[in-house]
């Protein structure tokens, strides 16, 4: 019998996942394990669960945008994924769903080195991905500023973030005023840039960067994001987000198989397949 997982969202044909997981699975012999694309219109998405798990034989799934806010009620939320507001790996056994990006963000960034304890680091969104954001860097010590098109929503964002996890270590700013802190550290959570509007960013052309800044891009399609062309252009350093991607896949490889993802050959596989798609 097949061990089936994948992702849904709407669309997800643009997914790497599946060249991801399944290069994985294929790597430590898990055989009998298949990653597939399961495109889960937002207005039907507990029917949708329910079908992938009773009759189309689903273990779990990633669950990508838009859809991280609206399973909630359909699974038992864990605490990080009830903290951050958003869901992005349903485990059907337990019917337990949690959040891998918090994860995935932290690690990478402590792949590259970059201390968080003590850091002022600048989000820019308030979407999923930067609840996902402002709680893991809070949690490990960083003050945060976050800077959106519109601040109520960001505001709400930080308000929701204070009730469900206790963080008070930031703030909301417009992106003139957030340029004047000395931050270390920029975390764009926005899809500003992303293909195939590779000519946008959420920087706005003439606002300086802080000096010495390091840009992380969670966007990972075009590889170099205007945003990180920009920051480079100012002397800043500038990380693509394919590493956050790999990381909070790794971590949900992990909770379904109960093995140690190939992290490498996950990395491997998943460059291979941005260059075909």
């Amino acid at each position: 019998m097949t061990n089936k997982v994948g992702v849904i969202g709407w669309p997800v044909t643009h997914s790497i996942s599946p060249a991801m997981h399944n290069a994985a699975f294929k790597a430590l012999g898990l055989n009998d394990w298949q990653y597939e694309l399961a495109p889960v219109p937002p207005d039907i998405v507990g029917p949708s669960l329910r079908m992938l798990r009773d009759e189309g034989g689903f273990i779990g799934v990633n669950v990508t945008v838009p859809l991280k806010e609206k399973v909630m009620s359909f699974v038992l939320a864990d605490d990080r994924a009830r903290s951050v507001g958003a869901v992005n790996t349903i485990d059907f056994r337990s019917n337990v769903g949690t959040n891998t990006d918090v994860v995935g963000l932290i690690d990478d960034l402590q792949a590259h080195h970059i201390t968080l304890a003590g850091a002022k680091v600048i989000v820019l969104g308030a979407g999923g991905a930067a609840r996902a954001a402002v709680y893991g860097l809070a949690k490990a010590g960083a003050q945060v500023i976050v800077v959106n098109r519109t601040q109520q929503k960001a505001q709400v964002m930080l308000a929701d973030l204070t009730m469900s996890a206790g963080i008070r270590s930031a703030d909301v700013k417009t992106l003139d005023e957030a340029a004047e802190e000395n931050a270390s550290l920029i975390v764009n959570c926005t899809s500003v840039g992303l293909w195939p509007k590779v000519d946008e960013s959420p920087w706005i052309e003439g606002v300086p960067f802080p000096k010495g800044v390091t840009v992380y891009d969670t966007v990972y399609r075009p590889e170099r994001t205007l945003l990180m062309q920009q920051v480079e252009a100012h002397g800043g350093q500038a990380i693509g987000g394919l590493g956050m991607l790999v990381r909070q896949g790794a971590a949900a490889f992990k909770i379904w198989t109960h093995q140690d993802p190939p992290v490498e050959v996950m990395f491997e596989a998943a460059k291979a397949a941005l260059v075909l798609k």
